[in-house]
């Protein structure tokens, strides 16, 4: 039996420049970082030749084609691997909020089935074959960032040319920096859980069209994941949460899918009560609404409590997916 622990990421500047509709244009720059939050793949040989998946459903199949399961249906596939197989899911959040749980779900499950195979890719391996999987044998609409990221963990910058090559570094936040940051950031359970593919196609649409408020929007939070990466490294984490509004302004200006009347009302009201900015986590739509807020934190939790959103407690995660049990 094979167990994977995949951590999910919090976007930290850059966010929606990693899709391939834009840094095929203009290259994209993301920070991000992983978080204390993680899916777990249990894999094992089954006596029986028929291969069962148990997700939020459970499905037992005579043949890989019959998966419904996209993502583990294509792996399975690209692996080779046909029967005899038990394939469980686990997670610390709910889906569709926002964490990349799609591409850490992808990574874990690469990695657990190489390790079932004696096989031992690299971080980067099992990023680059995640993506091919996601990006190019599904096609989704989705961007590099969460497979480096639950590959890699920590805290990392993803330099993406136009071509789609990536170039990775580590962020050189400080440890009392990082505690600091931890302990500012605020997340409040929406509620709401969206298919992130309906705002990522609609950014899509609006940056292939080359619709002018879409893509200036998009080139600002280019530009705020390269000032996001020097305030960190500086330590100026006031400018890190004034960063954050402004992310969230531009944003908006990708798709009108990003937020709702309903999520612009508690964004405001956390403004109200302390907070320096903030924004969705993910795509847009829902999920986990995060707050940067260095003084009346609990002014803002007894706001979104009153609001009935429940918080959420994130920390960094410094490590990528990991096998914690072999057997």
């Amino acid at each position: 039996m094979i167990i994977s622990r995949t951590p999910m990421r919090l976007t930290l500047g850059g966010g929606g420049t990693d899709l391939p509709s834009y840094y095929s244009r203009f290259g994209g720059f993301v920070v991000s970082a992983a978080l204390d939050k993680y899916i777990y793949l249990i894999v094992k040989r089954r006596f029986d030749r028929e291969v069962r998946v148990s997700y939020s459903i459970t499905e037992i199949v005579n043949s890989v084609d019959d998966i419904k399961h996209l993502v583990v249906r294509e792996t399975l596939k690209l692996l080779g691997l046909e029967d005899h197989l038990e394939i469980v899911s686990v997670a610390d959040t709910p889906s569709r909020a926002g964490l990349g749980s799609s591409g850490s779900f992808t990574v874990g499950l690469l990695h657990a089935l190489h390790a079932f195979t004696g096989k031992n890719p690299s971080p980067r391996e099992l990023a680059e074959e995640a993506c091919r999987i996601n990006m190019e044998m599904l096609g989704q609409p989705s961007g590099k960032q969460d497979e480096y990221v639950a590959s890699l963990g920590g805290f990392i910058c993803l330099d993406i040319d136009k071509a789609g090559s990536v170039t990775v570094s580590r962020l050189g936040v400080k440890p009392d920096v990082a505690s600091e940051l931890e302990k500012n950031l605020l997340f409040f359970y929406t509620g709401f859980r969206r298919d992130a593919s309906e705002v990522l196609q609609s950014q899509k649409a609006a940056v292939e069209r080359s619709e002018t408020e879409a893509l200036e929007a998009f080139h600002r939070i280019k530009e705020i994941g390269f000032e996001a990466k020097k305030t960190l490294e500086s330590g100026d984490l006031r400018e890190f949460g004034r960063l954050q509004h402004e992310h969230w302004l531009a944003k908006k200006g990708t798709s009108e899918k990003v937020s709702s009347s309903l999520i612009d009302k508690w964004y405001e009201l956390g403004l109200e009560n302390g907070a320096l900015g903030g924004k969705i986590m993910g795509a847009g739509g829902g999920g986990f609404l995060m707050f940067y807020c260095e003084d009346g934190r609990d002014r803002i939790r007894k706001a979104m409590a009153s609001e009935g959103l429940e918080e959420a407690r994130f920390g960094f995660e410094p490590t990528g997916s990991k096998i914690i049990i072999n057997l």
